[in-house]
């Protein structure tokens, strides 16, 4: 006769703080000329490279992945009015001391947006083993108390399955970080990043063999 199984799921969550935060810069130019459009944006874009390379081991990754250079034509006909270009450039901060500073910077120069910062943790980030951990304790202790309502103990696993990490290590979190203009100030912008805390989910199911309940033999 096979020996009893229960089947368990164990569960976990943990709140860690950010260990990276990423941003996107965008630069723009516009022009009549089309020659003229992309000379200043690779300037501008030589520019945000320059500006963002001066930080050094702060910056983990700069990633310029995105351009974008199309005519503005008149409401009727071909005929062009305007060249319009645009370069983004994604940028991953490791030192949060100089976040603030480096957005501040960006943000000063000509025909440039900023949008973010994206609060992460690294893709191998301690804190994904340690939450994969606590489900697993988890999962065995829910066993451990079926098994002790029934009058009987653990003894073997038979399977443990990943139940579909409803967040992979990570839950990146959008904190949107602008300029803000204190007229008490006398126009001395301000920015805000306060680093978001993540919350780190992981769900298991698993499988335990168990003695034969004499929860169920002292009933019959």
């Amino acid at each position: 006769m096979a020996d009893p199984v229960v089947a368990v799921r164990g569960e976990a969550v943990r709140e860690v703080p950010p260990e990276i935060a990423r941003f996107a810069v965008t630069v723009v130019a516009r022009d009549k000329d089309r020659q003229a459009t992309l000379r200043r944006l690779a300037e501008r874009a030589d520019h945000t490279r320059a500006l963002i390379d001066g930080y050094g081991a702060a910056i983990e990754r700069r990633e310029a992945g995105n351009l974008r250079v199309f005519p503005e034509r008149k409401r009727a006909g071909e005929k062009v009015s305007a060249y319009h270009g645009t370069v983004t450039t994604t940028v991953t901060v490791a030192d949060f001391e100089v976040l603030g500073e480096l957005m501040l910077r960006l943000a000063n120069q000509e025909q440039t947006e900023i949008v973010g910062p994206w609060w992460e943790l690294r893709p191998d980030s301690p804190a994904r083993r340690e939450v994969r951990r606590a489900a697993i304790d988890d999962a065995i202790a829910v066993a451990r108390d079926y098994a002790t309502a029934l009058g009987a103990r653990i003894t073997a696993l038979v399977e443990v399955a990943d139940a579909g990490m409803r967040a992979p290590g990570m839950q990146p979190m959008f904190a949107r970080a602008g300029i803000e203009r204190d007229s008490a100030a006398s126009g001395v912008p301000a920015i805000d990043l306060d680093p978001q805390v993540q919350s780190v989910f992981a769900t298991i199911e698993a499988r335990f063999t168990i003695s034969e309940p004499t929860a169920l033999q002292n009933n019959n």
